[in-house]
């Protein structure tokens, strides 16, 4: 659950955690030592009071008092990518305006390998409880690094040696083809408007994902999930080498 991963991950404060007077606490073992081991007060309270400060009745019985989660500043990810010592995968979403949807795809990022999800500044005002529902615990631990600018920033990753993997429909190649073994950020627009001009003009690469029918074009989060799924795949059969210019 979403608490119990906010409380692992150890990157907000939290101040209590309400359960559900009656809930089982033989199912809730692991989140109360989890909350003992960080010091966190629990408190019982009746579940007319969880439903009124949750977001509708789908709260599991546990609700968590904390502070908003810090997003991630450009230049914490540059600092965390010097210290990796394998080929850095990064995804950029251009365009969502959907925390829901945004969930989604930190839920599958995390899945399948990456190291960190950028966006937009303007994107970071979303509600925050239905962003961490939808990622399943991802947004606790997984960096969501917030872009002030993205043409600075896409030109210092490429100065580093990343491959800058535009996804459109209308491209030449198709994903399959791409080394995505080295230092990629794999670039994925929103369904409205796809990718900006200005991040398309720092882009090194341009692929599509290939389709078997008159579909045109995948959601976000799907179109995000297929390309990393793909460089995962890449990444786990074979040595690890710089991509292919």
């Amino acid at each position: 659950m979403t608490v119990e991963a906010a409380l692992a991950a150890g990157r907000r404060r939290i101040s209590v955690i309400l359960l559900k007077e009656g809930a089982h606490e033989e199912k809730l073992e692991e989140l109360l030592a989890a909350a003992a081991r960080r010091n966190v007060a629990v408190k019982r309270v009746a579940g007319a009071e969880l439903d009124a400060l949750a977001h509708g009745r789908s709260h599991g019985g546990v609700v968590a008092m904390c502070v908003p989660l810090k997003p991630v500043e450009e230049r914490e990810l540059l600092s965390t990518l010097d210290g990796l010592t394998t080929p850095p995968l990064l995804l950029l979403l251009d365009g969502t305006e959907d925390e829901r949807n945004l969930g989604f795809t930190m839920r599958s990022a995390e899945a399948l390998g990456a190291t960190a999800v950028l966006v937009k500044k303007h994107v970071l005002d979303y509600d925050e409880t239905e962003l961490t529902r939808a990622s399943s615990g991802a947004f606790e631990r997984l960096p969501l690094v917030r872009i002030d600018r993205e043409t600075e920033l896409l030109r210092e990753l490429r100065r580093r040696g990343f491959a800058l993997v535009a996804c459109v429909a209308g491209a030449k190649r198709s994903a399959w083809e791409l080394d995505l073994r080295g230092p990629v950020a794999l670039c994925v627009g929103g369904e409205k408007r796809g990718l900006s001009g200005a991040v398309r003009e720092e882009c090194t690469v341009f692929a599509r994902i290939p389709m078997e029918s008159a579909v045109t074009s995948l959601s976000m989060s799907h179109a995000a999930a297929i390309l990393l799924a793909e460089a995962a795949r890449q990444r786990r059969a074979a040595p690890k080498e710089p991509p292919a210019p």
